[in-house]
């Protein structure tokens, strides 16, 4: 048997580019997608906090989709290790139940494993997209909108083989 294998796209779809993870997993999620009986998409959106609680369930992997500024050209795709937590920019307050980052999530996350007896995940991916823009407005713009499909494709690779050494920090355009 697989192990079991979360795909969640987090983000904000009412600050333009900041709605990319969400938008990716949409994609993920149509009809006929090609997607292995041990893999869960979800679009988590803002809330952090059920994230947080949904991996107690037990998961092996957990692959993130998000808007990621990391000083590239709008729409650049990345493939981030997060092998622990501070390896993501914190990009809101930790205990901010709508507006959690990822490296929040993953904190609390280890206080309730610490807690309950439960497990992180074995394997933490981020496919991140570089965003143009993160201001009050829905919609991607037309790089991030553009890079949606290959960042589809992307997690689609991934999901084939978890196994795949993925390179920390490896850019993809």
């Amino acid at each position: 048997m697989s192990a079991r294998i979360l795909v969640a796209g987090i983000g904000n779809v009412f600050l333009g580019d900041d709605g990319f993870g969400v938008e990716t997993v949409r994609r993920l999620s149509v009809p006929g997608s090609r997607l292995p009986e041990h893999v869960e998409v979800v679009d988590i959106g803002v809330r952090g906090v059920h994230l947080a609680y949904q991996l107690l369930d037990g998961y092996d992997t957990l692959v993130l989709v998000d808007a990621t500024a990391r000083g590239g050209a709008p729409g650049t795709l990345y493939l981030i290790e997060a092998a622990e937590t501070g390896s993501i920019a914190p990009q809101a307050p930790a205990l901010d139940g709508h507006q959690m980052s990822p490296d929040a999530v993953l904190a609390l996350l280890d206080t309730l494993c610490a807690g309950t007896g439960g497990t992180r995940p074995r394997r933490i991916l981020v496919v991140g997209c570089e965003p143009s823009c993160l201001e009050e407005g829905m919609g991607l713009s037309d790089p991030v909108a553009a890079a949606v499909p290959e960042a589809v494709r992307m997690v689609l690779d991934l999901l084939e083989d978890d196994r795949t050494a993925a390179p920390t920090d490896a850019v993809a355009n």
